[in-house]
């Protein structure tokens, strides 16, 4: 593979800010160096872990019994009356009218 020299990364650059354009390269190298960042961690946080676990050799577990449990009953309180009757509302009266005499 041939070696790139400074003219021809010179002649990439104009191709890509060409392509891109000048706004939105600021905006990607950003977006880039944020993913490489988060990647970073990922890999350290990935490579603690098969540190931390034990062998499972090492470790044996033992089953216990389960224990029943009593459950307690809930209190029933009676249900209470209510204390006042429905009453039906008066019907209004009809008042007759008079027709006027002459």
């Amino acid at each position: 593979m041939p070696n790139l020299g400074p003219t021809e990364l010179i002649i990439i650059a104009v191709v890509v800010i060409i392509l891109f354009g000048s706004r939105r390269l600021p905006d990607a190298a950003r977006s880039l160096g944020r993913s490489m960042r988060i990647f970073k961690s990922e890999v350290k946080e990935m490579s603690k872990d098969d540190e931390a676990l034990p062998a499972p050799a090492q470790q044996q577990i033992q089953p216990q019994p389960i224990q029943p449990q009593q459950v307690a009953q809930p209190v029933q309180q009676p249900v209470q009356q209510p204390t006042q009757q429905y009453q039906q509302p008066a019907q209004p009266q009809q008042q007759q009218y008079q027709q006027p005499s002459n």
